[in-house]
């Protein structure tokens, strides 16, 4: 497994736990010796307890060395960053394209390469070209397989899966990836089998398609708001239809994460370079960073307008819970522009505030979410943590300075927080709902 990121570890920790010999190699040294001692560099539920029992059995190692893992592999999985790169939203491919160069003068008998990386339509030809002439006389093939974990619950994903995808031609190659995810058959996933270029089409296109879900409902709850409808029931009118369906109907502040915004950036690039641009794809992203901005402005609502010299306590920073990811979370927007408009920011997340610090590092973090409370002139729910849903809504109220709760998640209901004598503010649903 080529890069112990969050594909790459996930998915090399959960083939370990499915029996297999895995080796995760990485070349940043400090990473690969704190997963030999078990510290996982990342947040994900149950990851920790699958690398330290599968490392302890001699199933799983991590190592830097590259050549000699590939050396020894039937399989090598490249999952690297593919970020948005050159400036205009094209993926980044150097990583990709750097590790096939560097297994090719490793391989040793016939070994299949397998992209696991999110990559555009094509990029396994330049893979197999990369490797063909480095090593002219090397026995491989190129495959593309796709991943669709879900950031907060990656390896239940990982081997209760929806489908798994895989894109290739060669016979020895579907026979490799067949015995790699035999222990799933059990499940009755359904492998499906196609050519290298329609799956790597096919993730692009999910992303694509949920990111498309998202913003279509965020759309609906701005007119639920003007109308005085409720977007929740909208959502579940729309959703019990199948040809819909009732999942990424929720809405909110805008998505963000590793995925569907640079995904979908990428797509509209590759499709403008092919001639046919996807114009549905390219309003959605439009939309999606509009709606971040926005959320700034329905918290300042809340004052007239102004939140100079107002304090602004903010639960949750990651772009959704059980993470502590918060690759265009929209959190940052919207705390940035809150500090724009001259108010102070008293942050708290339960996983996320170490990475968060990075992006925000003029924000003043918190130990608990009474704490961020503490004289808060408006407290804002970003990031739907479980520990959020439970509040003590008496305790927030004793510790804000004025109590007013803008729920961009919609966890709370507005009569409950009314009793109690909140001023509070959701999203898409009337002031007066019940």
């Amino acid at each position: 497994m080529v890069g112990t990121g969050y594909v790459g570890l996930v998915s090399g920790a959960c083939f370990a736990d499915f029996g297999h010999q895995v080796t995760c190699v990485d070349r940043d040294s400090n990473k690969i010796s704190d997963l030999q001692k078990s510290i996982v560099p990342i947040y994900e539920p149950d990851l920790d307890r699958l690398v330290t029992s599968n490392a302890q059995a001699g199933r799983l190692r991590f190592a830097t060395d590259l050549a000699s893992a590939v050396a020894d592999a039937d399989a090598v999985f490249i999952a690297v960053g593919t970020p948005s790169g050159r400036g205009d939203g094209h993926a980044d491919l150097s990583y990709v394209y750097a590790a096939g160069r560097q297994i090719a003068s490793a391989l040793s008998g016939f070994t299949v390469i397998i992209t696991k990386s999110t990559v555009p339509v094509g990029t396994g030809d330049e893979v197999e070209r990369i490797i063909r002439e480095e090593n002219p006389t090397a026995d491989f093939t190129v495959v593309s397989n796709p991943e669709f974990l879900r950031e907060g619950a990656a390896i239940q994903d990982f081997k209760h899966p929806d489908r798994i995808v895989v894109g290739t031609d060669d016979e020895r190659g579907r026979k490799v990836l067949s015995d790699i995810y035999r222990p799933l058959y059990l499940n009755q996933a359904p492998i499906m089998f196609t050519g290298r270029r329609t799956a790597e089409l096919i993730k692009y296109a999910a992303n694509a398609f949920l990111a498309t879900k998202i913003t279509f409902i965020n759309e609906i709850a701005d007119l639920a708001e003007k109308v005085g409808a409720n977007v929740q029931e909208v959502a579940r009118g729309i959703g019990l239809d199948n040809r819909i369906g009732s999942k990424f109907l929720h809405a909110g502040p805008g998505f963000g994460g590793s995925c569907f915004p640079k995904d979908t950036r990428a797509l509209v690039k590759t499709a403008q370079d092919y001639d046919a641009p996807m114009r549905i794809a390219e309003a959605v992203i439009a939309v999606n960073e509009n709606r971040k901005r926005a959320m700034s402005r329905k918290v300042a609502a809340q004052f007239g307008g102004n939140v100079r010299g107002k304090t602004i306590g903010i639960l949750g920073l990651t772009f959704k819970p059980n993470t502590d990811d918060m690759r265009e979370s929209p959190s940052i927007p919207l705390i940035v522009a809150l500090q724009d408009m001259g108010a102070h920011i008293r942050a708290y997340d339960p996983a996320g505030m170490q990475q968060a610090s990075l992006e925000l590092p003029t924000i003043e973090y918190c130990k608990n979410a009474y704490e961020c409370a503490a004289n808060a002139d408006a407290v804002v729910i970003v990031t739907e943590w479980e520990e959020f849903r439970a509040l003590d809504l008496n305790r927030l109220k004793r510790e804000m300075k004025h109590p007013v709760i803008v729920d961009l998640r919609n966890v709370y209901r507005q009569d409950e927080l009314n009793e109690l004598g909140f001023v509070y503010e959701s999203v898409g649903r009337p002031k007066n709902m019940k």
